[in-house]
């Protein structure tokens, strides 16, 4: 069997749905074990804007987990119950699944993704880096990543992109989708990510972190009243 990853975005309308969706971060981690076949799994929020700020966005929050295979997925998030109530008090949600091709670090002392060996690594591919930032560099972290924000945002080749972490200004994790390896590689080797990635080696931010792509399966739901992957469908047909 082939690990999945799935991802899973909520949007939240009302204040009431936002209240809701902040005390599920504690209150949902017991049903989140009982999810029959869940792997390793994540409870997250967002940060504002396009989610790479310090600022908490009360709006959005996202659940990652991985299964044992793409039908165990979809079933478990169509069919659990935590996922279920998130759905009913979302006023959008968007869930991508994906299977692993690269990984490495870790992420809570562990490793939670396992790499594919036959995954496709010449078509479109997401992104997903996580890092616990030291207190004591909190400031000159966050102050590089506007920077980083404003050029990702005006990035025409990215097709999603989101930042989102378990701890706010601490546990950081960033999301992207990409048309393929070289777009992506591109923006990573210039400006002010490289020189962020330059800063992170030289001077030790992080005390512990994550870097894995992944090959995209498929997702359900929408984002902004479409899927993300449309332009991929799109691009694959041509």
């Amino acid at each position: 069997m082939t690990q999945v990853v799935s991802l899973s975005f909520f949007r939240f309308d009302t204040w009431r749905a936002r209240s809701w969706a902040l005390g599920q971060m504690g209150l949902a981690r017991g049903a989140m074990r009982r999810v029959p076949d869940i792997g390793f799994w994540k409870l997250c929020g967002s940060g504002t804007g396009e989610g790479f700020t310090p600022l908490p966005n009360a709006a959005v929050y996202a659940i990652l987990a991985t299964w044992p295979d793409l039908q165990t997925a979809r079933a478990r998030l169509s069919q659990a119950a935590v996922f279920s109530r998130y759905r009913a008090q979302a006023a959008e949600d968007w869930t991508v699944f994906m299977s692993t091709s690269t990984v490495r670090g870790a992420w809570s002392g562990i490793c939670p993704f396992s790499p594919c060996p036959a995954a496709d690594t010449t078509g479109p591919l997401a992104a997903l880096t996580r890092a616990t930032v030291k207190p004591a560099i909190l400031s000159r972290f966050w102050g590089r990543v506007p920077d980083i924000s404003r050029v990702i945002g005006t990035d025409p080749n990215v097709m999603f992109k989101i930042g989102i972490g378990e701890v706010p200004w601490l546990h950081q994790v960033t999301f992207s989708i990409w048309p393929d390896a070289a777009a992506m590689a591109n923006f990573a080797r210039t400006g002010p990510h490289a020189e962020a990635i330059r800063a992170v080696r030289e001077e030790g931010w992080f005390r512990e972190e994550l870097y894995a792509r992944f090959t995209l399966l498929g997702d359900q739901g929408s984002w902004g009243g479409r899927s993300p992957l449309t332009d991929t469908r799109q691009s694959e047909a041509a």
